[in-house]
């Protein structure tokens, strides 16, 4: 499961955003479901939203497990064994995606195997793909903007309880990370924190939600986010994501002051904004611009990298090619 984490290459990179690169390809996710809607109606296309982001440069991609869970499920009309079934679907399509990549890009060789092409000569060889299983907050579920304020009116019982079932059915999986993602809270952050050194062998990141370029989304100093995890040997990296690119500087250094030891993880957003009045997206999305910016985000330390909303196989691509740029300065 850490054979990525524990390697010597200098950096990591991630996906980007895969509900947006549904609806670029004509998905409708106006539903409390969202991306996890097209497990039901498409599944085909996650498959290809992957095996895109992989072809653009992704170590590792995420299952679109975001907003799926048992109980949102069957509040959409499954039944329990159904949400169970769609949830080992998403795995399968991250599976398949990675096999069919392999198999087209290196002809079945191990990539340590394969040496760099001429457009990435010098970059350090490509270990295999990762797929990480996705594990967005409660506040995902409940689809109502939460995840970006941690304000539950649920018990400790009740927030472990919606999570076991997923956990459960993901620990028994073939991922090789967990993805604990947009977490606006630091209780929330304990109990999936207890959930992981419950679970022999799972290895996860943290990444948090943020108001500010200090404290996460429930108004916790981020610094102590940090520092709770920074013990736990399961925790291979502490890190933000679905947050504005011009936060991701200053954050970075709260989570290395509480977190040394641990890798830095950032995957914002492009950094629009969502004009509620003419629903519509306003800013920059150019993806030259945001390979710069994580040349600097990796200057300040973080060395896994990717995309969260609003982002593209084309910012992926970017990542990558400018990272690899750096490295052999």
């Amino acid at each position: 499961m850490q054979h990525l984490f524990k390697s010597e290459r200098p950096f990591i990179i991630l996906d980007g955003g895969l509900a947006t690169e549904m609806e670029t390809r004509g998905c409708d996710l106006n539903h409390e479901l969202w991306s996890a809607r097209i497990l039901i109606e498409n599944p085909d296309i996650i498959r290809g939203v992957h095996l895109a982001y992989l072809n653009a440069g992704a170590d590792c991609i995420a299952t679109a497990t975001y907003q799926a869970s048992i109980p949102g499920f069957m509040r959409a009309g499954c039944s329990e064994q159904e949400a169970e079934a769609l949830i080992r679907l998403a795995v399968e399509l991250a599976d398949d995606a990675r096999s069919e990549y392999l198999a087209s890009e290196f002809n079945g060789v191990e990539i340590l195997e394969v040496s760099p092409s001429s457009e990435t000569a010098g970059e350090p060889l490509r270990d295999p793909p990762l797929i990480a299983a996705s594990i967005g907050p409660y506040g995902a579920y409940l689809a109502d903007g939460s995840e970006y304020r941690g304000d539950y009116s649920v018990s400790d019982a009740e927030l472990r309880a919606f999570h076991e079932p997923r956990w459960r059915i993901m620990a028994e999986s073939s991922v090789d990370v967990f993805g604990l993602e947009t977490i606006p809270s630091l209780r929330e952050a304990r109990i999936l924190l207890d959930l992981l050194e419950e679970t022999e062998g799972v290895r996860a990141w943290f990444s948090f939600s943020c108001r500010d370029e200090e404290h996460i989304s429930d108004g916790t100093p981020l610094v102590e986010c940090a520092r709770m995890l920074s013990e736990s040997e399961q925790v291979v990296a502490v890190g933000v994501n679905c947050v504005s690119p011009r936060l991701i500087t200053p954050l970075i250094d709260h989570i290395r002051e509480g977190a040394p030891g641990k890798l830095v993880v950032v995957y914002p957003n492009s950094g629009e904004s969502y004009d509620a009045t003419r629903k519509c997206w306003t800013g920059t999305i150019d993806p030259v611009e945001f390979g710069d910016e994580a040349v600097r985000w990796f200057r300040a330390g973080a060395s896994i990298i990717g995309g969260c909303c609003r982002t593209t196989p084309d910012h992926i691509r970017q990542i990558r090619a400018a990272l690899a740029k750096e490295v052999v300065k």
